[in-house]
């Protein structure tokens, strides 16, 4: 199975944001770039990669033990960026000292469970994010899609529960397939037991 651990924002913050991208699918451009679904938007905390099916109980074990040792914590979907031209993220304010540190137990627990891999290596640099839109065309500059989200500020919430997710590829051959993704498990911040 391919897995990752991520933070998933409510509905409500998922809302607010897709009336912002709904804007920019209107710019220049726009319609070369692979837009992410709604449902799909998610802060990765630790990407793990294919995990054996005999490994998945001690990444369960480990990432229900690390999650009770954090606290919930305040977080919203505000401003945006790119990384290069290849990608348009929406970025993340509030408690960033405490997603960090989620990201760092996330990646421990790979790596614990026997995980390796540069993404389980540690998250120096961790820049929270949710992927809104890839580009594979050069002649696409993602420069005036990252300003229009400059000012995004989206309403607070409370980051609650870490979660186990599964990435399904898009199917071969499909044009626009993209991929889904599935809640494995997922585990209350902060919440003793289980």
């Amino acid at each position: 199975m391919r897995l990752f651990a991520a933070v998933l924002p409510p509905g409500s913050a998922v809302a607010e944001l897709a009336r912002r991208v709904e804007a920019l699918r209107a710019l220049p451009g726009a319609g070369r770039l692979r837009w992410a679904g709604h449902d799909s938007w998610h802060f990765t905390l630790a990407f793990y990669g294919e995990v054996p099916d005999e490994t998945l109980p001690e990444l369960r074990e480990r990432l229900a033990r690390g999650a009770r040792r954090h606290a919930p914590y305040g977080l919203r979907i505000a401003g945006g960026g790119r990384f290069a031209d290849r990608v348009l993220w929406a970025g993340a304010d509030g408690d960033l000292a405490a997603i960090r540190k989620l990201a760092g137990t996330a990646a421990a627990a790979g790596r614990r469970a026997g995980l390796a891999g540069p993404a389980v290596e540690g998250r120096r640099g961790f820049t929270p994010h949710l992927t809104l839109a890839r580009n594979r065309d050069p002649r696409v500059d993602l420069a005036p899609f990252a300003a229009a989200l400059e000012h995004f500020d989206g309403s607070p919430w409370t980051a609650a529960s870490l979660t186990l997710v599964r990435s399904h590829p898009p199917a071969p051959g499909v044009a626009g397939a993209r991929p889904h993704y599935e809640t494995v498990d997922s585990w209350p911040l902060g919440a003793p037991g289980r």
